[in-house]
């Protein structure tokens, strides 16, 4: 079956033609070092980052607020080829961020023209630049001028089915000299209700000469072979589906190369959790404890979609207040799981 093994962003290749989507929340450096250990992904993507958060943590003395820039852009070398994400409105703010980016040592900037979420659009932020393409083309001016590794953007269709832009988005941005574009076919008007229009992504990759990456309801191996047929796009983004199965890109891998692929089993689910939520105490050893038991809440539930009895599991942790008790609650249920014998 066809599926690129690798594609080009500038200088980087990025092997397999896989990519991690930013995701609030989600994509640390402790979960992209956890979707690197499975293997199969080609790109890292940071959360997406407020670019003025960036560059007052870069001039203020201010603890707190190194302190959250630095929990959002740190990363590790095992995590290259890595991608940081920033979303603002301000050109000359978003030059100096993506200048801090590369200073950090990130191998791409890529800019985000697709988050929904209220508050961000509010600022004019996300996709709320789609409704000011003068703006877009100003902001990937700067930016591009102010950095020498590759830069990238991320947008979606447009704001409604009614103002279509992302032609446009792609034009403007193989004019300020982008390495390449990724998009979500989804309008803002969407969020994340409805599906992705693969059609969208076609046009995009057919009317572009840099690389296209697809995004959007791409929930299984056959799915990222199916997009890549449909649309010729150059790589497969995946972002929520990674939550919920970690190793969706070995996955793909496998597929690719054999026509087959594994489904993991309950004690690689107990493995992953416990090696996930060792990391995150790890991770927050400095910082209160509620910030590692928050995130092990929120994984808890993405991690046992799919477990025999995981509702109980996820009831049992969402009452504890400590990150030992959680461990102890994922320890005590795994070992009651995997006791009992798999139904005929």
């Amino acid at each position: 079956m066809q599926f690129p093994r690798q594609f080009a962003i500038g200088p980087v290749t990025v092997a397999p033609a896989t990519v991690l989507a930013p995701m609030a929340g989600v994509t640390d450096t402790v979960f992209r070092r956890l979707i690197r250990a499975q293997g199969g992904c080609g790109l890292m993507m940071t959360e997406f980052t407020s670019s003025h958060g960036v560059v007052a943590s870069a001039k203020t003395p201010a603890a707190k607020t190194k302190a959250k820039a630095k929990r959002y852009l740190a990363f590790e070398p095992e995590e290259r080829p890595i991608s940081a994400q920033l979303f603002g409105s301000d050109p000359a703010v978003m030059a100096e961020a993506a200048r801090v980016c590369e200073d950090l040592g990130f191998d791409i900037v890529d800019i985000n023209f697709g988050c929904p979420v209220k508050k961000v659009v509010r600022c004019n932020g996300g996709s709320g630049c789609l409704r000011d393409l003068p703006l877009v083309e100003r902001i990937l001016t700067a930016v591009r001028a102010a950095i020498r590794i590759p830069l990238t953007c991320k947008f979606r269709a447009g704001w409604n089915d009614k103002e279509l832009v992302f032609l446009e988005m792609g034009k403007i941005a193989e004019n300020c000299g982008l390495a390449a574009i990724a998009l979500h076919p989804r309008t803002r008007e969407q969020g994340y209700s409805g599906f992705a229009d693969w059609t969208r992504i076609a046009a995009l990759k057919a009317h572009s000469r840099i690389s296209v990456i697809g995004n959007g309801d791409v929930n299984s191996p056959e799915d990222a072979v199916r997009m890549v047929a449909e649309t010729k796009c150059d790589a497969v983004m995946i972002g929520r589906q990674a939550s919920a199965n970690p190793w969706i890109f070995r996955q793909i891998a496998e597929y690719v190369e054999t026509g087959r692929y594994f489904e993991p089993t309950a004690e690689m689910r107990y493995a992953l959790m416990r090696k996930y939520f060792e990391m995150l105490c790890g991770r927050h050893g400095e910082e209160k404890a509620i910030d590692a038991v928050g995130k092990m809440k929120q994984f808890a539930t993405y991690f046992s979609h799919g477990v025999r009895g995981g509702a109980k599991l996820r009831s049992a942790i969402y009452t504890q207040t400590a990150p030992e008790a959680i461990l102890d609650q994922v320890d005590r249920f795994f070992e009651e799981t995997l006791a009992q014998p798999v139904a005929a």
